[in-house]
Parts: C-alpha cells; sequence; structure tokens
C-alpha cells in the first residue's frame, strides 16, 4: 500500500471515529454534574491584584510557549523541560523551607520543610508534580510544597520520578508506589512510622496521585488520610467536554491541546498510547476509567476555564456515586495549576486555605 493511500485511509477512519463519537453519547456525560464549589476572592483590592497579575503571567506564558511550538515531540522535549525550570525559577526563590535531597529506596526526592514546622511531626505528605509527564521536578514546584508544609504542619517528601519519553507510564507509577511505602517509614529526621499520610499533586502529578490511591487500595497498601490534586488529568483519551470547549481561554494548555484536538481521535489514541507505552483506556493511566469506591476523601480543584476542568469535575461525581468521599472545587478565570503562581493571584492563597480546610476535617 502506498503512503498516499495509507493517508486517506487513516483519514477515512478518522472521520468514521469522529462520526460515530458525535452519535454515541459519552457514558461518562452522567457525571458532568454537579458542577462542584465555586470559590473566589471578595475584596475589589484582591480582585485588581488577580487581574493585573494575569495580565502579566497570560504574557509570560505565551512568550515561554512560542519558543517551542513548531518542535516535533523529540526535540521539543528538552527544551520544555528547561524552560519550565527556568520560568518558575523566580517564584521558587519565594519558597522559604529548607530543601534537602534525599534517595527514596531508589526514588530520587527533597525534604521540604516549613519554618515552624515540628520536624518530628509524624504527619508527612507525598507531592507528585506536574510537567505533563515529561517535565517538572521537585525544584519547579517548591513554591507549592513550602506551601502545603506549611499549612499541613508536615514534612513534605517531594519526587522526582521518572518521565517520558525515556521511561512508560508504568515507570512513573512505579516510583509513586515506591516512595510512598518509603515515607511510611521514613521521615525528615531518619526512621519512624508515619501517623498521618496525605498526598497530593498537579496536572500529570494530580493523575498519578490519584492513580496510586487506587493502586493502594487494591494490593491492600496502607492508604493516605487524604489526598488533594490540582488540575488534575483523569481521561488520558482526551474525551472531556472541556477540552474542546476551553481551548481558547486555557493560557497554559492551549498550545499542546490546540494540537490535540486537531487529531483525529483514532490517531491521537495511537499517538498516546505510543508515548504512554501502555493503552490510555487503562485505569493505570486513566484513573477515572477505573473502580472509585473505597477510597481516600480527595479534594480536586481546578480552574473553569481550563481544559482540564471536566477531567476533575468527572472523577469527583464519578467518586461520589461509587460512595467515596470527593470534593470538586473551581475558580474563574484561573490558569492551569494557578498556585504555583503564590504569591502573585490572591486565589492561590485561598486556595491553600482550602486545602488547609479540607485536610484539617480528613486527617
Amino acid at each position: 500500500m502506498s503512503l498516499p493511500t495509507l493517508a486517506v485511509g487513516l483519514s477515512a477512519a478518522g472521520l468514521t471515529w469522529w462520526g460515530y463519537r458525535l452519535l454515541r453519547r459519552d457514558p461518562l456525560a452522567q457525571f458532568d454534574l454537579p458542577l462542584g464549589h465555586l470559590a473566589s476572592v471578595d475584596s475589589p483590592e484582591a480582585k485588581l491584584q488577580s487581574k493585573q497579575a494575569l495580565v502579566a503571567i497570560t504574557q509570560r506564558l505565551k512568550a515561554s510557549a512560542a519558543s517551542s511550538s513548531k518542535l516535533s515531540i523529540k526535540r521539543r522535549v528538552p527544551i520544555m523541560r528547561e524552560a519550565m525550570e527556568a520560568f518558575f525559577a523566580e517564584t521558587e526563590k519565594l519558597a522559604v523551607s529548607t530543601f534537602t535531597p534525599v534517595d527514596a529506596a531508589g526514588v530520587p526526592a527533597e525534604w521540604v520543610v516549613a519554618p515552624g514546622v515540628d520536624a518530628d511531626n509524624s504527619r508527612r505528605l507525598m507531592y507528585i508534580h506536574g510537567g505533563a509527564f515529561f517535565a517538572g521536578s521537585p525544584k519547579s514546584h517548591r513554591v507549592i510544597t513550602s506551601k502545603l508544609s506549611e499549612i499541613t504542619n508536615s514534612s513534605v517528601l517531594a519526587i522526582d520520578y521518572r518521565l517520558m519519553p525515556e521511561y512508560s507510564r508504568r515507570n512513573s507509577v512505579e516510583d509513586c508506589h515506591t516512595a510512598y511505602e518509603w515515607l511510611l517509614d521514613n521521615g525528615s529526621q531518619g526512621p519512624g512510622k508515619a501517623a498521618n499520610m496525605l498526598v497530593a499533586g498537579d496536572s500529570a502529578g494530580g493523575n498519578l496521585t490519584l492513580v496510586l490511591l487506587a493502586l493502594l487500595r487494591d494490593s491492600g497498601g496502607r492508604a493516605p488520610n487524604a489526598a488533594v490534586c490540582l488540575s488534575p488529568v483523569t481521561d488520558c483519551r482526551f474525551n472531556s467536554p472541556s477540552i474542546f470547549s476551553n481551548l481558547s481561554s486555557d493560557v497554559m494548555l492551549k498550545p499542546l491541546a490546540s494540537r490535540i484536538t486537531r487529531v483525529p481521535k483514532i490517531l491521537l489514541r495511537l499517538s498516546a498510547r505510543h508515548l504512554a507505552r501502555d493503552n490510555p483506556s487503562d485505569p493505570l493511566i486513566s484513573p477515572l476509567l477505573g473502580d472509585l469506591s473505597n477510597l481516600p476523601p480527595t479534594l480536586v480543584l481546578a480552574s473553569h476555564d481550563e481544559i482540564l476542568r471536566d477531567d476533575g469535575r468527572r472523577y469527583v461525581n464519578k467518586a461520589v456515586a461509587s460512595g467515596s468521599k470527593a470534593e470538586f472545587v473551581y475558580f474563574m478565570k484561573m490558569p492551569h495549576v494557578w498556585p504555583i503562581f503564590y504569591p502573585d493571584l490572591p486565589e492561590a492563597e485561598l486556595t491553600f486555605q482550602q486545602i488547609s480546610g479540607f485536610l484539617d476535617r480528613h486527617s
């Protein structure tokens, strides 16, 4: 078969798939409601500060995305990794915690302990950073981990799990599981049992957090007391309505999502399977598609205007329908994983307050 013939065949298959999707109701659409809880800042001063900060943040995001927008995945990955570290280098300086490298049973990580936190405290939190599964590090997310240590009065273990494309998604999951089991018996001051365990993550790290919860349940492991996810991706088939409806309003993920929405689903799934080295329909890759019963209390936060909004909303609504405790909180006009822009955005501080209140109630 010639390449032109193959291309025409694949295009026809893609169009057929799109037609099938349009005619077939998505079974997960039943979890698009309820909408969740809307949180917002109230004071005029905070709203003005937020508006001004968003202008500057949007300009920086667009400039950063332009540097690699036309490159292939292979060429783009190292550039995006460097760009992500550089982008948050300034905010990282605002983190006032101590950062100590540690080996968590073979998984590189760092301890994050905020001033005033009792380092001997047996309350521990594992943080799984975002970055689309192929970028990011504990260092790029220090603003978040530092605040989490402060508001939870806990030592935070931020892990540096293996990334794509050098490694598979299952390798990332394995690292999260290994580090979590290590954390149960090791604190920032040395060996010791954890009395209270928490897990949190953002974006790709939110996905890995939710995968870990189900993995611990199924393996009979000790579940964390509670979990928090910021803007998690829960369906790696990219089926959620907001993937398309929020394409123009998501200033951070638009460059990536615009490519996704131009590709026929059948080709997109083949590409996703190739990159992840796994099936996007597997709950180990897309936690929304798995059994969500008997899971620990979970708080999911997302922006109303980001493409992953409905990934989080659907996960929470399905979890609640399955009998698990879960809450969905959303903010208006925020970028993807907006708490990383603390303290510029007043909404970031409000988000940390929401997290603190949830964890106080459930751990």
